[in-house]
């Protein structure tokens, strides 16, 4: 064969090669979004209203003085982390179905740590710290043994639901502090006193968000919402009414930018992360929050974590320059005092 067509069917060869790894990558960066789509619906999906205001009293019976917020949170989910790592190496497909909740077995410790989110909640409504010796007066007898992996499921449920972060304080009283991740007004509830912190609605959001290439269109935000059995139209008990929530609340705050598609007709609109989002929280932030609803590192999401470490990097050459531009306006106004102090 000529030298000439021998290069030519390389050079084919290559091209084909190439293709075959974008579309690979491709696929996979596909079934691993929809696998953190579902995993994150599933969390909060399985949030409950308990069944009459009876039932959270008895539950919240000992001690006497325990607050009820009406909320039962589901936390069977106990992946480890290798169980995660494994699952997101074997790239389920993008249609395969979620596992039912249904199917897997509720741990004895629900009803002890659905009990304990509450007073959790409750405590940080007043604004309170909380401290080992009060926890364990929410916890049955029988189950004080098991008192690490009730703390660590009801801190988890914090997190995915209501984006509250529960950290301990050195001091010899074991206390915890109750922290939100992003700065919302009323801490996360919007309105003085009414309702429950918006914080983990909102970090999952903008992960869709992220996921997508940084901009969600509408109908794949409400694909989410539904997952998470928020519907269009219809209060939800934890977020209000959604539509209000996602296109004039968390907007007129700046977290979320809602807009037109142009040249869309008929009109479609689409997400996108607002300046709030930007100043308060990052792309590795929320990549970190969706490895923890998933039992997982962030790096196991390699298409995203390289993107977040770009975000970090680009973060730090703007804080660097900032501080840069600061300290030389400083020098000039100090040199400009020293020589009018002469004159």
């Amino acid at each position: 064969m000529p030298r000439g067509q021998k290069s030519k069917l390389r050079a084919r060869e290559k091209r084909r090669q190439a293709q075959g790894e974008t579309r690979l990558q491709g696929a996979q960066a596909t079934a691993t979004k929809e696998k953190i789509s579902s995993s994150s619906s599933s969390h909060l999906g399985d949030i409950t209203e308990n069944e009459s205001p009876a039932r959270s009293r008895s539950t919240l019976k000992k001690p006497r003085r325990a607050p009820s917020t009406n909320v039962s949170v589901d936390v069977s989910h106990t992946r480890s982390c290798e169980e995660a790592d494994s699952k997101i190496e074997k790239k389920p497909s993008p249609t395969q179905a979620p596992p039912s909740t249904t199917q897997s077995r509720r741990s004895p410790l629900t009803k002890t740590i659905n009990t304990l989110v509450n007073f959790l909640m409750h405590m940080y409504k007043m604004k309170k710290q909380v401290t080992k010796t009060g926890i364990l007066k929410f916890i049955n007898k029988r189950h004080k043994k098991h008192f690490p992996e009730i703390l660590r499921q009801a801190s988890f449920s914090l997190e995915v639901v209501f984006g509250i972060d529960l950290k301990k304080v050195d001091s010899p009283k074991h206390s915890y502090a109750l922290v939100s991740k992003m700065d919302l007004p009323y801490r996360g509830m919007l309105s003085r006193g009414k309702g429950f912190p918006k914080t983990g609605l909102l970090m999952n959001l903008l992960g869709v968000i992220f996921m997508n290439g940084n901009c969600a269109s509408e109908e794949m935000i409400w694909n989410f919402l539904n997952k998470m059995k928020i519907y269009d139209g219809k209060r939800h008990f934890l977020f209000g009414e959604p539509r209000k929530l996602i296109t004039q609340d968390l907007v007129k705050l700046k977290y979320l930018e809602y807009r037109q598609v142009p040249n869309s007709d008929p009109a479609r609109y689409e997400f996108l992360w607002g300046p709030r989002a930007h100043a308060e929280t990052s792309k590795m932030k929320v990549l970190e929050f969706l490895a923890m609803v998933n039992k997982t590192v962030p790096s196991a999401f390699h298409f995203w974590y390289e993107e977040a470490l770009r975000d970090e990097e680009e973060r730090a050459q703007a804080t660097i320059t900032l501080n840069e531009g600061t300290n030389a306006t400083t020098e000039r106004s100090r040199a400009m005092s020293n020589s009018s102090s002469h004159n």
